[in-house]
């Protein structure tokens, strides 16, 4: 039985429960997700071959501390950086290195930020130089993955028609999705219930009521969904080695659709980013 219940007086711990927020919480996370798109803006010029993502990573822990935010990734269950950067065939949760970026590879930028207690998660791809068709085609086919699924987001509709929606068209362009990891609830706990499976059969899974607030950031894969995860505990790669590619953005159901609270200001929404 899934229970719904009003986030203004929930405990802030993950009981289970399904938190519906209000006017005022979704103001908050407007400013929470502006800040992680703002972040993702800014990242852009510092997408280029010779650059580190460790520099990334400085950059990022700046950007937070200098306007009064706090990277949420930052000790995290142990996690060390402010920021996870997946290279090419790393699907997720990639850690910040010394070593440069390299003419050719992809990388997935993921921030979350703590905004006056109010989480703000999102993700984009970034191509580094020029990279081969085969890459845009899979970055592309992810973003329009992950903008079909917030499509299918509106009181009454499931989860499984997210997860649906992202399938269908992602196998249908010969890709697969990764089924390891999956979107979460968010607000003031940074992972939360429900989960947001980006697979699943029309009509399944928990209800979409307004108040929900939750993250949809499908991995996508060039070869097969199967990965695996290092030994540093974090790091989850393709076991084939073929290239995977995220977006991510953190909506609001309303009482019509959905509000994406991680619209990029700039217009900087998918590659080709043009600054």
């Amino acid at each position: 039985m899934v229970t719904y219940v009003d986030a203004a007086t929930a405990p802030l711990k993950n009981t289970g429960a399904i938190r519906l927020y209000g006017a005022d919480a979704f103001e908050g996370l407007r400013r929470a997700g502006r800040f992680a798109a703002e972040c993702l803006d800014a990242v852009t010029e510092l997408a280029r071959p010779g650059v580190t993502t460790e520099a990334i990573d400085d950059f990022v822990y700046r950007f937070a501390l200098d306007r009064g935010a706090l990277p949420a990734t930052l000790n995290y269950r142990g996690y060390g950086k402010s920021v996870c950067t997946s290279l090419n065939h790393v699907v997720c949760h990639g850690i910040p290195n010394d070593k440069p970026m390299r003419d050719g590879d992809i990388v997935n930028i993921d921030v979350t930020f703590v905004v006056d207690g109010w989480h703000g998660d999102s993700s984009r791809m970034y191509p580094i130089g020029e990279v081969k068709r085969a890459a845009e085609r899979l970055i592309d086919v992810t973003y329009e993955s992950l903008m079909l699924g917030i499509a299918a987001v509106k009181p009454g509709a499931t989860t499984g028609d997210i997860g649906y929606a992202i399938q269908t068209f992602v196998e249908a362009e010969r890709c697969s999705v990764v089924r390891d990891f999956c979107g979460h609830g968010i607000g003031r706990l940074f992972h939360d219930t429900p989960n947001i499976l980006h697979y699943g059969i029309p009509g399944e899974g928990v209800e979409l009521r307004p108040g929900m607030v939750f993250t949809i950031e499908p991995m996508v894969n060039l070869g097969r969904p199967h990965v695996k995860v290092l030994a540093d505990g974090w790091t989850a790669v393709t076991r084939d080695r073929s290239l995977s590619a995220q977006f991510e953005h953190m909506v609001g159901v309303t009482e019509t659709g959905c509000e994406i609270f991680t619209l990029s200001p700039k217009g900087l929404h998918k590659p080709p980013y043009r600054i």
